[in-house]
């Protein structure tokens, strides 16, 4: 059979034979591997190459590929085959589809389900779109803890089927409340005679309905579970959550704040499928906002113009002194940003965020400041550039410059995020474009102020 590369060229190509060799008998491919070829491809033709897949292996591949693909699917197939793959799909791929789907449109996608489906469908899609409920799998084993591991095994083998959410087994009592969970080894290694009671460890970790998907990344993160109950307030055990899941989640959130720190809207869909002009809408936003920050960068030299044309030497230093301030904020942003992701920090922590940051600005800025000094003295000894009679206060000029526009970078890039938090604002927003253009505009004003004490009298 011929690797999957020229099996692409064939897709590009528009020759879908070669798909026909997918079906439930090959074990070697991924349905995952089967989705990336198809996502490598303008949809159209990655829609007729789905339809050319085994039936059997379309509802396998369906939850792997984009969200705009799995909607020309499920739009364009006849009614029938839309519903058997919808029906056929793991509760929580199917929750996933449908939290993707909006208003009337939804509406209509859910009489493709069956009546159980449908129901659960709905129960779920009533809580909040952050919540761990809009990722949970109902398939999941349960057994009574006063039976026998033979016993148990035995119910399972009659009762359950073999999905990614076996490995563990939870143990109910008759109303359905959690009790403790017992990884599938903890089975095998057991004597068969044993009481699902005696081995069960007591220690079981389990996430609320209405926890956010954030929680539920936290805490696979702190317990290394590949897999956690979901229950209510009542401690009914309502589904579980898995790991793949979860990673997505983090995935998804992560992109989305690295494209905020950017300056961007975060993106509905992939760079490569989303539409052109929604990209510039997404993009030019922020660059307007940026844009019009800038300009009162303009206003500031304006209000400076005096100063600048008595001494035009100041004028060369001005990208130097705004880029430092902006990129100390940057840095200072993206440090305290990440932290608060990790829980590292709270907004309760945000005197000693100011006292460590204002002591990292003063040493950068002194760090900075030294070298700017120094490289001022090199030039004028070595005659590579005239600074003029006043060159030592002109350098002195640059040194407490930098040292003020430093700390105030790190200042503001540290205090922003935890600004936006108290306000209940996303604090990625404070991206690094929008924390650089704050400090470029209020670094000119001291800058120049710091010249107008130091050089007064003088070249001013």
């Amino acid at each position: 059979m011929m690797n999957l590369k020229e099996i692409s060229k064939k897709i590009i190509k528009g020759d879908f034979s070669s798909l026909l060799g997918f079906g439930n008998g090959n074990k070697n491919v991924h349905p995952s591997e089967i989705a990336k070829m198809l996502m490598a491809v303008p949809t159209e033709t990655a829609f007729k190459a789905f339809n050319s897949l085994p039936s059997g292996t379309q509802t396998k591949v369906f939850p792997y590929v984009d969200v705009l693909l799995q909607k020309k699917i499920v739009k364009d197939s006849p009614r029938s085959k839309s519903s058997l793959i919808l029906n056929e799909l793991s509760s929580d791929d199917r929750i996933a589809f449908f939290s993707l789907i909006k208003g009337v449109e939804r509406s209509s996608l859910l009489e493709l389900l069956n009546e159980k489906n449908k129901d659960a469908v709905h129960d779920i899609l009533g809580y909040p779109e952050n919540s761990v409920a809009r990722l949970i799998n109902t398939e999941f084993a349960t057994i009574d803890k006063e039976v026998t591991i033979a016993e148990a095994s035995e119910h399972l083998r009659k009762y359950h089927k073999d999905t990614e959410t076996a490995n563990v087994i939870y143990v109910v009592d008759k109303d359905g409340r959690l009790i403790d969970d017992i990884p599938v080894r903890r089975f095998v290694l057991n004597d068969p005679q044993k009481k699902i009671t005696d081995i069960l460890d007591g220690s079981c970790v389990s996430l609320k309905m209405t926890d956010t998907k954030e929680d539920a990344v936290i805490k696979f993160k702190e317990y290394d579970r590949v897999v956690l109950p979901v229950t209510n307030a009542d401690n009914l055990l309502l589904g579980v959550l898995t790991v793949d899941d979860v990673l997505d989640v983090a995935e998804q959130r992560d992109t989305k704040d690295i494209q905020k720190f950017g300056g961007v809207e975060g993106l509905d869909y992939p760079y490569v499928k989303t539409a052109f002009f929604s990209l510039i809408k997404k993009r030019a936003t922020w660059l307007i906002v940026l844009f019009v920050g800038e300009m009162l960068t303009a206003t500031a030299m304006g209000y400076f113009d005096v100063e600048i044309s008595k001494a035009v030497v100041l004028a060369l230093f001005v990208p130097l002194i705004i880029s430092s301030g902006g990129n100390s904020g940057s840095q200072a942003a993206t440090l305290i940003i990440r932290a608060m992701a990790l829980k590292e920090l709270t907004i309760k922590d945000w005197w000693f965020v100011m006292r460590r940051e204002i002591l990292s600005g003063l040493t950068l800025g002194f760090i900075l400041g030294t070298i700017g000094f120094i490289r001022i003295s090199i030039w004028q000894k070595l005659h590579l550039y005239n600074y003029g009679e006043e060159w030592f206060l002109v350098a002195v000029t640059i040194f407490f410059s930098l040292i003020g526009i430093v700390m105030w970078g790190t200042l503001s890039g540290s205090m922003i995020p935890i600004v936006l938090k108290k306000f209940k604002l996303d604090p990625a927003t404070s991206s690094a474009p929008l924390v650089a253009t704050l400090v470029d505009v209020t670094g000119l004003v001291i800058y120049f102020t710091i010249a107008a004490v130091i050089l007064k009298g003088t070249i001013l």
